[in-house]
């Protein structure tokens, strides 16, 4: 039964130029998933932060959000996210985007 409701989950990496256009200025899912220290330090516009290296908080955190809309996310260079869209999709997320850049592309030539 959950099965045939289930869509298929994708992860599409996006550079700065296509995910600027995708979350500045926009209302959309926006997931910093740094630590605080590193969030705090500097983020992308409205990101929120769910820290993946805190796994059981981090999977707390992201059953809060809306499997049905879009999530962004980045980390500092694209490593930690890219394990992050992993567990949405295994969390049945089925839009995910991640910044492969990560913050070091993005505050680099702002």
């Amino acid at each position: 039964m959950a099965c045939d409701s289930q869509q298929k989950a994708t992860v599409e990496k996006l550079e700065k130029e296509a995910f600027s256009e995708a979350v500045i200025d926009k209302d959309v899912q926006l997931i910093d998933v740094r630590t605080a220290s590193e969030y705090e330090a500097g983020h992308i516009g409205n990101a929120i932060n769910y820290d993946i290296i805190d796994g059981d908080t981090f999977l707390k955190q992201i059953a809060t959000l809306n499997k049905e809309e879009p999530v962004y996310l980045y980390c500092k260079m694209g490593g930690r996210s890219s394990r992050a869209a992993e567990l949405l999709k295994k969390e049945g997320f089925t839009k995910i985007y991640d910044y492969s850049g990560g913050y070091n592309d993005w505050s680099s030539n702002e």
